[in-house]
């Protein structure tokens, strides 16, 4: 008697604090770029950063981005996540860089003034709160409304003039809506870059408006057209019919 196959194991659960911190301290918090290290991005995000720019970096993980902005003369960066093994790790990895910030925070409860940083960068960070979504065409309630919580915040703490400079897979169509929402006080446009596999950049500008079609991308997000109406069941006359036709 052949055994039973094993079912398959449980998707990651990306969006708890727990799975990340039991992950950073049996893994000793290795280093992990997702999406890619710096030198994939850099080109686009050095077209945004000025020196002397205070920047945000948010659910920095165990990536090099911080680092590696430090190293390219934006000296002023302080990076969040909210897995204390992870902030501990890397405090310790870069504690030669006394001007590299880390902070254990929650990006959808900033703990920072209004109007803080002239930049906030994410990486694949926000990709995390739509991980379980089935249809990317029609976000849950629940997961637009976190991602709107995270994106509240993040105008919160931009200065007039700031860019809010997000890092992701999510095709234009998918992400947009998210980004184009009035209440946030911020313009948006994308790059793309990459050969194989698509990457990214959106950038947001606090102080800037939207373009109408992108108000109306973004209204789309709360009212998303209803499904596809199934086709009509076949009568007995057209059933006949049409496997006569495959007959013939």
């Amino acid at each position: 008697m052949r055994p039973c196959p094993c079912p398959p194991p449980p998707p990651p659960r990306y969006r708890d604090w727990r799975y990340w911190e039991q992950r950073y301290r049996q893994g000793a918090a290795e280093p992990r770029e997702w999406l890619g290290g710096y030198a994939r991005f850099r080109e686009l995000l050095e077209a945004e950063l000025k020196h002397g720019d205070k920047v945000l970096v948010l659910g920095c993980g165990t990536s090099a981005l911080s680092y590696d902005l430090h190293e390219r003369g934006y000296r002023d960066v302080t990076s969040i996540d909210f897995s204390p093994a992870c902030i501990e790790a890397m405090r310790a990895r870069y504690a030669r860089c006394p001007r590299l910030r880390w902070a254990v925070m929650d990006m959808r409860s900033l703990a920072f003034p209004d109007a803080s940083f002239d930049v906030v960068l994410e990486k694949g960070t926000l990709d995390v709160l739509l991980v379980d979504e089935k249809d990317p065409w029609r976000v849950s309630a629940p997961a637009a409304a976190a991602m709107h919580r995270v994106l509240a915040e993040v105008s919160r703490v931009l200065r007039p003039g700031g860019r809010f400079l997000s890092i992701t897979f999510a095709q234009p169509h998918f992400r947009a809506p998210h980004y184009a929402q009035e209440a946030f006080g911020w313009s948006l446009r994308h790059a793309a870059c990459g050969d194989a596999f698509h990457y990214f950049l959106y950038v947001m500008c606090k102080g800037q408006p939207l373009a109408p079609s992108q108000l109306a991308l973004g209204e789309r997000l709360w009212h998303p057209p209803p499904p596809p109406s199934p086709p009509p069941p076949l009568d007995e006359e057209e059933d006949e019919d049409y496997l006569l036709a495959i007959q013939l």
